[in-house]
């Protein structure tokens, strides 16, 4: 094992990182790994094949440099946003997590309170544990929905119409599952099944050693099933059942088409999540969505593609200044927003932090982190020099 995957696949929390009060991303991350069974961390955390794109997104954002800049006044900071006449405290986005009801108690919706507290939007995915409507009854802040292109249309118009029934005005359409990308961690753990009576054996040994899980999640988090999808697989007994049925449901056929009957039966904001290259970002317009989210999965589909912060530039130039360019991947504090609103975007993205904190502490974890982001990126902007976020230009960038 190379140097590169032991630091992002064997995280080896001190005992000062853990007894101390979280004060980062990493540190909640560290703290996952110790609440969550391994399979469940593995999940989360890692990428596909080797992870080199899952690496590459967090070594742009490390390689982009600020300029300081002084003698400005810098007394009064500005970090709210609006977008789609809605506005946002910071520009920040809880991006679609999968199976993050597995990671603590009725995760998604305890993620959505927090996200209401913040004043950001969630956006939830279509693999979530806890359903639609849970989601929206337990919180009145901006939900946005997830949708893949199921090959069963009649699913795909049900679930968007449960999605603006349950008060969502945001669709989040994924475009880059046309077929799932092998994670070695997950073959390892056996979420994609094929372990044989020992490696079975030590996995129920490891989800037995984590009885905080056990109790509140295990035990108190059920029902643990697809809530989304749990009437369109009435039969499946459990979480590997439906796993199953949605893997067939992924529609390889999938086109431009789609998004223009979508952007048809769609009345609300629509975005088309996974673009990567300018033509693709041109003809998602055309299709007509609303804006675009620059995404490489998180390195979770195509390892090897470029870092999503790498391609901002290029887009906004094919696009021009007045499209929406959202962006995730490699998000992990309050001044890599800067650095992709420099590079590009108008606002981001971020999953897997919230999932680390949400594993660790619980929708507090979540506030917590995210308000410390903000505070990250106050700071950063006064000694750059901008006192409003919507200001930020690639001049802030050391280059």
């Amino acid at each position: 094992m190379d140097h590169h995957e032991t630091d992002i696949m064997e995280p080896e929390p001190t005992s000062q990182s853990l007894n101390l009060a979280p004060a980062s991303c990493e540190d909640y991350r560290l703290l996952a790994a110790r609440t969550l069974p391994r399979p469940l961390f593995d999940y989360v955390d890692g990428g596909a094949y080797q992870e080199y794109s899952l690496a590459e997104n967090i070594k742009a954002f490390e390689r982009c440099r600020l300029s300081q800049r002084v003698m400005r006044d810098v007394s009064e900071i500005k970090t709210d946003i609006q977008l789609f006449n809605e506005p946002l405290s910071m520009p920040l986005i809880m991006a679609p997590v999968g199976l993050a009801g597995m990671l603590a108690q009725r995760g998604e919706v305890q993620a959505a309170q927090a996200a209401n507290r913040l004043d950001i939007p969630f956006c939830l995915s279509t693999v979530s544990i806890c359903p639609l409507e849970e989601v929206a009854t337990a919180s009145a802040g901006n939900i946005w929905f997830q949708l893949y292109m199921m090959r069963d249309r009649a699913i795909v118009k049900e679930l968007m119409a449960r999605a603006q029934a349950a008060g969502c005005h945001t669709l989040v359409f994924t475009v880059d599952l046309a077929v799932v990308g092998a994670r070695y961690r997950d073959l390892r753990n056996g979420l994609a099944g094929g372990l044989g009576p020992m490696a079975k054996a030590r996995l129920v040994f490891d989800y037995l050693q984590h009885s905080t899980w056990l109790i509140n999640v295990a035990l108190k988090g059920r029902p643990l099933t697809f809530g989304n999808l749990s009437s369109f697989v009435p039969s499946a007994n459990s979480l590997g059942d439906f796993k199953q049925w949605v893997d067939s449901q992924f529609d390889a056929s999938c086109s431009w088409h789609d998004i223009e009957w979508l952007r048809d039966q769609w009345p609300g904001t629509l975005l088309v999540k996974g673009i990567m290259e300018p033509d693709d970002a041109k003809a998602a317009i055309r299709a007509g969505a609303d804006g675009i989210i620059v995404s490489n999965h998180g390195g979770r589909q195509l390892d090897g593609v470029a870092a999503s912060l790498s391609k901002l530039a290029a887009i906004r130039h094919a696009l021009g200044p007045k499209a929406v360019i959202l962006m995730d991947g490699g998000v992990r504090n309050g001044q890599d927003m800067i650095k992709a609103k420099a590079s590009g975007a108008d606002a981001v993205l971020a999953g897997r932090a919230w999932a680390y904190a949400l594993a660790a502490k619980g929708s507090q974890g979540i506030e917590t982190l995210f308000e410390r982001w903000r505070a990250e990126l106050k700071t950063s902007m006064a000694l750059t020099g901008v006192t409003n976020f919507s200001d930020i230009t690639p001049d802030v960038l050391d280059v």
